[in-house]
């Protein structure tokens, strides 16, 4: 592999960034930032700002014109080379006259891995891939597990008091955490492409699990329930809303037909699912099924059970728990996990890559499950 330059790595860097701005908007297509440049200095750039929309690559050669022949292209994803929502991304660099291409990582697509490259060498252009490769894979972890697993990513978010509870024993806990931590959840939500719940948490809090940044316009996100029995209530906010914001009810394969009918009738999209011990219902099938229909994230909101079910079959990926200043000291109160009992320390599910981030008095702990990315 060629080395790369402090002016490529510099590049490549701003193209990252580029890419962050299409979040939330892309799915489920990767998120990819394009910096053209020419003589050392940046003549255009673009991002992916929505799927079905122009790639990257294109945005940022419709703004360069002519400049953009003899420039340098940083791309943090490898040009498309197939035909998709739109026509093949390296057709438009090499009818650009590009003369150098850097790419942040290869295409993980199995099925089109090198495509973009080689096509891109075979007209002549100079191409060097896998700067930054690292920063890049960590942008579309999402993406990347879809495309290669057929499943979506899983976020577990929890907010709870210094002493690990999420509620009361009453089952209250309005509200755990800061405003500008609950906000900070709401752009969590905007950013994945869909948000799960267990039935518990659903009778609960009657949620409406809606991303809602004021007058910010969001895409929003699926919302899942996981309901063995099919005991979501009709009157409840999410079967009301259903026709505006879609609603995915998980019940048992043995939930009668007019059970299923009845959630139909207002709107609810109901998926039958094979049940297990001791969260009720298969996860490891639902996130077959939620692949199929192209998710690639999910941010789970559950209660104990439902977290608890999620680190005990090795589903999640990473996580977000948000922790206020507040102690309850009720051994009663809602805790964070329910699971599986370990024994002994060397059981524990460890976390890789923390970081802690304060957000006003509340404390953000965050990381990820698994020491590899995918």
């Amino acid at each position: 592999m060629m080395a790369w330059t402090p002016e490529d790595e510099r590049f490549m860097r701003r193209a990252i960034r580029l890419a962050k701005r299409g979040s939330g908007r892309t799915s489920p297509n990767p998120m990819v930032g394009a910096v053209i440049v020419r003589d050392g200095r940046v003549v255009a750039e673009g991002f992916h700002e929505r799927v079905g929309g122009p790639h990257a690559e294109v945005n940022a050669l419709r703004r360069a014109g002519d400049a953009a022949r003899g420039a340098t292209l940083y791309v943090s994803l490898e040009p498309c080379n197939h035909y998709g929502r739109t026509p093949p991304c390296t057709e438009a660099v090499i009818g650009a006259g590009i003369r150098r291409v850097v790419i942040g990582m290869a295409d993980p697509n199995p099925k089109v891995t090198g495509g973009g490259a080689d096509r891109l060498r075979r007209a002549g252009i100079d191409v060097l891939v896998g700067v930054l490769e690292e920063e890049c894979r960590r942008l579309n972890q999402p993406f990347i597990k879809w495309i290669t697993l057929g499943r979506p990513y899983v976020t577990l978010k929890c907010a709870a008091t210094l002493d690990g509870r999420m509620a009361t024993r009453t089952g209250d806990s309005r509200w755990v955490t800061g405003e500008r931590s609950r906000r900070l959840v709401h752009e969590l939500r905007a950013a994945v492409d869909a948000v799960l719940v267990g039935i518990g948490t659903a009778l609960a809090d009657d949620p409406l699990l809606t991303a809602r940044l004021g007058r910010k316009k969001v895409r929003q996100p699926l919302r899942i329930v996981l309901d063995t029995h099919g005991r979501l209530p009709a009157a409840s906010q999410l079967v009301k809303t259903a026709r505006q914001s879609p609603v995915l009810l998980a019940c048992a394969e043995t939930v009668p037909k007019e059970v299923r009918e009845r959630f139909s009738f207002h709107g609810v999209d109901v998926v039958g699912l094979p049940t297990a011990e001791p969260s009720g219902l298969n996860l490891a099938a639902l996130l077959d099924e939620l692949g199929r229909r192209s998710v690639t994230s999910v941010l789970v909101e559950g209660g104990a059970r439902v977290h608890g079910a999620f680190l005990d079959g090795a589903l999640a990926d990473d996580f977000y728990f948000f922790y206020a200043p507040k102690i309850l000291g009720d051994a009663l109160g809602m805790p964070m996990f329910q699971g599986a009992p370990r024994h002994f320390m060397k059981e524990a599910v460890a976390g890789v890559d923390c970081q802690v981030r304060r957000i006003e008095d509340d404390l953000l702990v965050c990381g990820r499950f698994r020491p590899q990315l995918y």
